[in-house]
């Protein structure tokens, strides 16, 4: 299939359009957002079809067979061995083909398509007291499609297996246009009764295992396979799928013409050449699962194919009874080979997880409850009451050799220890304490922040080993590390077995790929010298391929290949992946990158000021894709839950500005149309800071993007409006009367805002009077150690929040200044991308804090946004003004200033019930610690929402932006007004939260301040409130 010219693209793209009824999309930006996956891997598609139902995915097929084109089956992108890349034309499952078509609680199945996000199809079992049992760390977000493609596992395989031993039938069309029914023999699949597995069942690859629930879940809703796939033929089983001319299809079969006869004529090889005592065996073809003592499953043949078979388009899969209730045994080691060690005699104890990590991915273990040690086992049980469930985790803890160990009950205390288990894949590509610029970079950039951590790759991702012997393997797997010069921390799956780990790879030279090369060969032999799989979970694809030989040898490879061909004779799917595979050297994503560091205005203290490094943060393990319902206090990633579309997430904006660095898919370089245009729906609410596992920063990458884009050229009209706020406040504040009442006027309003670029659907801030300083100079007291910060918004539009703060502060004994001059934080500038005039007003405030510095006070900072400018933005676009880090590290909030210097302070009790949303900038920035204890102590019950308010300072405010912005309040901030009850204190620290609130539920938020002030026993009077607190601002 030999490379296609553009006026090639055109007519394939023309056809397709001519025949798919979903999205076929061969745009820059789509084609840029499919060239990776989780791995190390790009390739560049054609274009990208989103079929909306079987009869599409056969007729995509047929167009590309009849251009000569690849195809590639893509669900959420997580791969993470490349095998969802690929040239040719992208199959995404995940905008139409996402349903789980049905639940049959009695049969223990389900119906997916897919594109059906593994969580989706838990909520829905989980209605009936089951559960899906594989469970990839990418649960949230992860299809059921990729997950049987690569025969994705998870921490409860132990129990309940790999996704293979999960699979009862599957629908799928191949390159050649047969539409085929895969399950358990040669004939059409027929129904199993109830409360039998099928021959065969538990062997082959995966665990095979009778965990908790096994035995339970069983094949086949009685009645006959569902209908409606293909076209819905009549008698629950597929029919033909109609090509384009409209001719049928082959008809529905269990397997390909062919392949019966190739297992009858190897029978010997295919009982001989496989690895036995292995529950992670998932490298290459499972062709064993096809003997007849195995009961020839073709459907778990299927899995773990990568998309080179055949384009499935529905399966029906096993669920497993979920334990009403589980504990958490945590057992300390003094290092992962000595936890590995003692993985496999936990078995016998029959728990739901083995699970090991080391202190090197555990920020302050002991913090988040985990027992001494240099590493952990996370065992899991399961009980049918809490009690039960308990006493099984007691048990492993009493019978464990452990340096220490403690049971965990809690379900929240749980989930945080998952959180951290989960955000591993992430965690673990920063190595501390790594120093120096990222490895194969040119031109001198600045050193890494100390402890930021080096990079680390996937490269050797997943292999698994007998679980016997994990703890010998580890121990060589270090003494090899060393020997090749390289660094990586091993976690995983111990009970099986499994060990993840990213290396500090140099993928960036020449030299380090060859290292690279050298390496992936030496360890192959080094698995297969354990026993074990070059792949234990993730699959083979550009990584691992080519290294097949090693573990299967020449003659098993060469059945692989004629097993390929009777699916895909033409080899059109995912070419390159298993049989005749790529070099695992080739098609690296990190070679079309630029070799000398680009010239930036952050500097990016945590990536050795190379924005190419920050950008490279991004791994595509896409947390920021998950879409479902989050009732915790994650942020990231709001645009994305609002629109579903990949270039709207934190993972597509990275590609984006990746491929924008390469330069030969997205042109343009910094004044890319497709970047800014993903960008612009980006509110800036810095959650991806904290919530991304490994810190991406796209606020900071926007304001970036923006100050380059723009560079030399006109602006809209908001950044004008907007991004000059504290200019434009502070000359209307003497005329806040006549103004306020023009901005009542319709036709004076409607111009203001047509002109100042500001959505219609917006109503104009109201100007409060008098100012905060204004005030202060008649109430104040001047002199006092601790400093409020007078920011914009305070200042100028909601100095109530000012005063209350000063009546709480001096109630609790604590004198408050004000700073010696005008100041301002620049958020408005840095959130528009007006980088220079940023520094410059940030030079400024600098210059007037002077004595304030000096003096070392405590700067108290009402407006969550701007004090994460404070701490964040301003040390990082004035790197080399050691002012800048001072004045960063004085910063303080509200809450944060009564409990450190009035810790015995009493604050009044309300006694009530609290709702709102804490701030996306206090959660990423400053954290909310303080302000849930001074909650607690004031008497106000209840949790705020996670999320962001949508507004985000000017972004809501932009016109185009309102429908999303309004989106984004609906996602969480507005049903959790709705469901308060009567009496319920409202809280939002932020002015944007605030104005949110007042204009799309037509309630009043609160700061903490001001609830507190007005509780206060013969409180002083701060003066009203002020008006309804509506418009753009500096605070979000």
């Amino acid at each position: 299939m030999a490379d296609r010219t553009v006026a090639d693209r055109r007519g394939l793209e023309r056809a397709l359009r001519a025949e798919i009824r979903g999205g076929v999309d061969f745009s820059t930006g789509a084609r840029a957002l499919t060239t990776m996956d989780a791995s190390n891997y790009r390739r560049v598609p054609d274009g990208v079809v989103a079929p909306y139902d079987a009869a599409d995915v056969a007729a995509a097929l047929a167009v590309c067979r009849a251009h000569g084109v690849p195809v590639v089956p893509r669900g959420a992108g997580t791969s993470i061995a490349g095998q969802a890349t690929g040239t040719g034309v992208v199959l995404d499952f995940t905008r139409h083909m996402r349903s789980v078509v049905s639940v049959d609680p009695e049969a223990r199945t389900a119906v997916v398509q897919p594109g059906a996000v593994l969580d989706r199809l838990r909520d829905e079992a989980g209605r009936h007291g089951l559960t899906f049992g594989p469970d990839p760390s990418t649960h949230s977000r992860c299809t059921l499609g990729g997950m049987i493609g690569n025969n994705a596992c998870g921490s409860h395989s132990v129990a309940w297996g790999t996704t293979a031993d999960n699979v009862r039938e599957l629908s799928v069309v191949t390159y050649g246009g047969e539409a085929l029914r895969l399950g358990r023999g040669w004939g059409p699949p027929r129904a199993v009764p109830h409360g039998s597995d099928p021959p065969g069942a538990g062997t082959g690859t995966g665990t095979g295992r009778d965990g908790p629930g096994a035995g339970v879940a069983l094949t086949g809703a009685p009645g006959g396979v569902p209908g409606g796939v293909l076209g819905g033929a009549p008698g629950g089983v597929p029919g033909g799928a109609l090509g384009p001319s409209g001719g049928a299809a082959a008809g529905p079969a269990a397997a390909p013409p062919g392949l019966r006869e190739l297992v009858a004529d190897r029978l010997a090889l295919l009982r001989t050449g496989f690895p036995v005592g292995m529950p992670r065996r998932i490298s290459g073809y499972a062709l064993d699962a096809l003997l007849p003592e195995n009961g020839t499953d073709v459907a778990r043949a299927f899995c773990g194919s990568e998309g080179t078979l055949a384009v499935l388009t529905e399966a029906t899969v096993r669920l497993v009874e979920s334990p009403p209730a589980r504990a958490l045994a945590l057992l300390g080691y003094a290092d992962e080979s000595a936890a590995a060690e003692a993985a496999a005699g936990l078995l016998p104890y029959r728990p739901l997880t083995v699970e090991g990590m080391a202190e090197d991915l555990v920020p302050d273990a002991a913090g988040r409850g985990l027992p001494r040690g240099g590493a952990w086992l996370f065992v899991e049980t399961g009980g049918a009451s809490a009690a039960e469930a308990r006493a099984r985790a007691e048990e492993i803890v009493r019978g464990a050799d452990a340096l220490d160990g403690a049971v965990v009950t809690d379900p929240a205390a749980q989930r945080a220890l998952w959180r951290v288990r989960e955000d591993a894949a992430g965690t673990a590509t920063r190595i501390p304490d790594a120093g120096g610029a990222p490895p194969g970079r040119a031109g001198g950039a600045p050193d890494r922040a100390e402890g930021a951590g080096g990079e680390a790759w996937p490269g050797w991702e997943d292999c698994a080993v007998p679980p016997a012997r994990l703890g010998a393997y580890l121990r060589d797997f270090r003494a090899l590390l060393a020997q090749h010069g390289l660094r990586g921390t091993p976690y995983g799956h111990f009970g099986d077995g499994c060990i993840h780990v990213r290396i500090d790879f140099d993928l960036l030279s020449g030299q380090g790929v060859r290292r690279f090369r050298a390496f992936s060969e030496d360890v192959a032999a080094l698995v297969v010298a354990h026993g074990g799989s070059l792949s234990g979970e993730h699959g083979d694809g550009l990584a691992r391929s080519e290294l097949l030989p090693r573990m299967y040898g020449d003659e098993l490879v060469s059945l692989f290949a004629r097993f390929k061909d009777l699916w895909d004779p033409a080899g059109g799917l995912n070419p390159g992946v298993l049989a005749r595979p790529a070099r695992l050297d080739e098609n690296l994503r990190f070679a079309v990158l630029p070799r000398q560091p680009v010239d930036v205005a952050f500097g990016y203290p945590q990536d050795g000021g190379d924005f190419t490094a920050a950008v490279l943060r991004c791994v595509g393990v896409a947390k920021c894709r998950v879409d479902g319902p989050s009732p915790g206090p994650e942020v990231m990633c709001p645009s994305y839950r609002a629109t579903g579309e990949e270039r709207h997430s934190t993972r597509g904006r990275a590609r984006l500005l990746h491929e924008m660095l390469a330069g030969d898919v997205v042109t343009g370089g910094w004044r890319s149309q497709e970047v800014h245009e993903a960008l612009d729906l980006c509110l800036s609410c810095k959650g991806c800071r904290s919530d991304c596992p490994v810190g991406v920063d796209m606020a900071t990458y926007k304001a970036e993007f923006l100050h380059h884009h723009y560079a030399g050229r006109r602006r809209p009209a908001a950044h004008y409006a907007m991004g000059w706020l504290p200019r434009w406040l502070r000359a209307a504040a003497p005329f806040a009367g006549p103004l306020n009442a023009a901005a009542r006027v319709g036709p004076l309003a409607s111009l203001a805002k047509r002109l100042g670029g500001i959505a219609p659907e917006r109503r104009i801030p109201r100007l409060a009077t008098p100012t905060f300083t204004s005030w202060w100079r008649r109430h104040g007291s001047p002199g006092s150690p601790l400093v409020l910060w007078p920011d914009t918004f305070t200042e100028y539009l909601s100095p109530s929040v000012g005063r209350a703060a000063v009546r709480v502060l001096e109630s609790a004994g604590l004198g408050v200044s004000l700073p010696p001059g005008r100041v301002c934080c620049g958020l408005t500038y840095v959130s528009t991308g007006q980088l220079d005039r940023a520094r410059a007003v940030m030079r400024r405030t600098l210059d007037v804090m002077g004595p304030v510095q000096d003096r070392g006070s405590p700067m108290v900072v009402l407006e969550p946004s701007c004090a994460a400018a404070l701490r964040t933005d301003l040390p990082e676009l004035l790197p080399g003004d050691p002012r800048a880090r001072r004045l960063a590290g004085s910063v303080t909030t509200f809450a944060a200033a009564l409990e450190e210097h009035a810790p015995d302070w009493r604050p009044p009790r309300l006694d009530r019930p609290a709702a709102g949303q804490t701030h996306c900038h206090q959660h990423a920035v400053l954290g909310d610690a303080a302000e849930r204890r001074l909650r607690e102590r004031a008497g106000l019950i209840g949790e705020l929402s996670g999320g962001c308010c949508g507004l985000a300072g000017n972004f809501g405010f932009e016109r185009g932006h309102y429908e999303v912005s309004a989106a984004c309040a609906e996602d969480r901030l507005l049903p959790s007004v709705r469901a308060a009850v009567p009496g319920t204190v409202l809280l939002a620290d932020g002015f944007s939260c605030r104005t949110q609130l007042d204009q799309l539920a037509g309630r009043r938020g609160r700061h903490l301040a001001e609830v507190l002030a007005e509780a206060l026993p013969e409180a002083l009077a701060v003066g009203p409130a002020d008006g309804r607190e509506d418009g753009p601002a500096e605070g979000r």
